[in-house]
This record gives C-alpha cells, sequence and structure tokens, in this order.
C-alpha cells in the first residue's frame, strides 16, 4: 500500500536483511569438509573454473565468475541453454565447473550435467540438496541447504541467491589466498577505474627529476626564487648536495612564513639554511593510495621520491593527483611539508 507508514516499512526491510543474513551465519557454522575440497578442486585447476547458472542464479554465477578471475583464478561465465547450442566447445577436460541450482533440479542446468559427464569436467555444485540431479552428478556439493526465500510469498529468489553469492565468495577468495595472491597481482588485474588508480605507483604519477625545482644548499632563497619555474608549477624545491642526495626542501608556504615574520634578510642566505631537513619522502614503488594516506594524515602537499639509494627520482605534488583519485580523498586542505 501508498500509505504504510515509515516504520512498518522499515521493519519489512529489516526482516529482510535479517533473513538473508542469519541464512549466511548459518552456513558459516556449517561450513565442512567438502568446502575444502570445492577449494582445492578450484586451486588445483589448470584450465578455467566454468561458472554457470540461471535465471536469478544465473546473475549471481556471472558475479561469481567475475570475482574468480579478478582474484586470480581464470575463469569464465557458461550460460546453460547456450551452452546446449555451441557454447558447450567453450568447456576443456582441464575446466571445472561450479554450477548453481538451489533445487539442483534447473532443467538447463540438468541438460548440461551428461555432457560434462562425457568430458569428465568435475563438478563443484552450490545446491541446497545433495541428493538432487545436480548434486549426484557433482564432484562436490557446498550445500546451501533448505530456505525460505525472504519475499512475503518465499518465491522470489532472495535468500538462496545472497546465500549463494556469499558461499561463491567465500570459494574465490579462500582460493585466492591460497594462491598467495599479491596486491600487485591485483593491480594488475585492475588498471582501470577508481581502484586501479589507487593502486598505481607513485613513479606513475610523480613529476620525473628533470621537471623539478632544484637547487644547492649554497644558493640562496632569492636566486632560486628568480629562476624560470618548470612547465608544471610545483610548490616544492628540493635540494641536493654535492652527491645528488637529497638535504632538504623548501616550499612556496616557507617562503611565505618569511615574509610573515620579516625575515627579508634571509632572502639573500643560503636556502640551506632555512629549508626543512629530513623531509617525509616516499620510496619508488610506495603505491599511490599510500602516498595519498600521508599526504592526509601529515597535511602535506609535496613528496620527495627516493630511489633505492635514497637519491630524489622525482615528487608527487597534491596538485597532480586532483582529478586523479576520488576527491573525498583530498578534500581537507594541507599544509607545506614540514
Amino acid at each position: 500500500m501508498d500509505d504504510a507508514p515509515d516504520e512498518r516499512i522499515l521493519d519489512h526491510g529489516r526482516e529482510i536483511l535479517r533473513a538473508e543474513g542469519e541464512a549466511v551465519l548459518r552456513a558459516a557454522d556449517a561450513l565442512d569438509a567438502s568446502f575444502c575440497r570445492g577449494v582445492r578442486l578450484l586451486l588445483e585447476c589448470t584450465g578455467s573454473v566454468v561458472v554457470t547458472g540461471i535465471g536469478k542464479a544465473g546473475l549471481v554465477a556471472r558475479k561469481i565468475s567475475a570475482t574468480l578471475a579478478s582474484t586470480g583464478t581464470p575463469s569464465h561465465f557458461l550460460h546453460p541453454a547456450e551452452a546446449m547450442h555451441g557454447d558447450l566447445g567453450a568447456i576443456r577436460g582441464d575446466d571445472v565447473v561450479l554450477a548453481l541450482s538451489q533445487s539442483g533440479e534447473t532443467e538447463e542446468i540438468t541438460r548440461l550435467l551428461p555432457h560434462l559427464a562425457a568430458r569428465r569436467v568435475a563438478i563443484v555444485a552450490l545446491t541446497g540438496r545433495a541428493e538432487s540431479a545436480l548434486g549426484r552428478a557433482a564432484s562436490v556439493v557446498v550445500a546451501t541447504g533448505a530456505l525460505r526465500e525472504a519475499c512475503a510469498l518465499g518465491l522470489a529468489p532472495s535468500t538462496s541467491t545472497s546465500l549463494m553469492l556469499a558461499l561463491g565468495d567465500a570459494l574465490a577468495l579462500v582460493t585466492s589466498s591460497l594462491r598467495q595472491f599479491t596486491a600487485e597481482d591485483f593491480a594488475a588485474r585492475h588498471p582501470g577505474g577508481s581502484l586501479g588508480r589507487q593502486l598505481m605507483l607513485v613513479e606513475d604519477v610523480m613529476r620525473p627529476l628533470a621537471e623539478c625545482r632544484l637547487a644547492s644548499p649554497t644558493d640562496t632563497v632569492r636566486e632560486v626564487f628568480a629562476r624560470p619555474l618548470p612547465a608544471r608549477r610545483t610548490g616544492a624545491v628540493m635540494i641536493l648536495d654535492d652527491g645528488g642526495s637529497l638535504a632538504g626542501i623548501f616550499t612556496d608556504s616557507d617562503l611565505a612564513r618569511l615574509f610573515e615574520r620579516r625575515h627579508d634578510s634571509a632572502l639573500d642566505e643560503p636556502i640551506g639554511t632555512v629549508m626543512t631537513c629530513r623531509p617525509t619522502t616516499l620510496p619508488v614503488g610506495t603505491r599511490l593510495r599510500d602516498a595519498i594516506g600521508i599526504l592526509e594524515s601529515r597535511r602535506l602537499s609535496e613528496l620527495p621520491v627516493l630511489d633505492a639509494a635514497e637519491r630524489p627520482v622525482g615528487l608527487v605534488d597534491i596538485v597532480d593527483l586532483v582529478g586523479l583519485v576520488p576527491p573525498e580523498l583530498l578534500a581537507a586542505p594541507r599544509q607545506a611539508a614540514a
């Protein structure tokens, strides 16, 4: 009814969430050796994990396949109806099929089973009934058990699909962990979007040394700031010693403080006497998300990037990150390096 009070709407929403959440918790408590066997089949698969299901279970199957592929386990989705019209050719003998069907009797799935058996393809079944046609054909059954769907009619796939999704994630992520899947592996599979940008390395976004403002400790502040700026303006000058190591940093904010304190005479003193010694730096290979965390926590605007010999190779400037990373990570104002 359109005139249902908000309290009733909220109560119904909470009831659905609790029903689905409780089903997942019960499944967590009920996990047994069959889950371990399912993980080992996925881990030992030398081909692809072919995930299949139809209807709402098919949509969940697509997501599980995507999670597997993005976390180190080659995988693709197979539509069971299309499989009977040529797509069976996508299944090889070294594949493993992960099949989703709460009843275990879904017609499109059961029609696949003889063909999978003929190819001697191992099957991991996510189903509610081990004695179903799918359960009997499977090498391993990870049971969802008997469930009541959360919808008022008890018909629309809801609790069952939430549980399948959770169990699929558990299979995929435990397998990924056993593969010793690393952040570097994850980054290689997620080069685009906000996530991919955060997984970039600082050397992918830093200004190379040739485009940075540099000075010697003996240069006067006036000399340094009278020099032409690089093509991309930056508010920091890196001061290098005779060996090319970073001696310190001097920023536009440092210059402004000299004026605020009426230390005009310092403009004609060596910049090494007013620079910040031992500034915060980043080693080559630092993830961009970690660099952003340092910028945020220490309220900085620039971070020199050092190589293994602790010589500067570039500079990460907050200005260059605007539009490159989620805006909420760059929202707070920062002070200059100190």
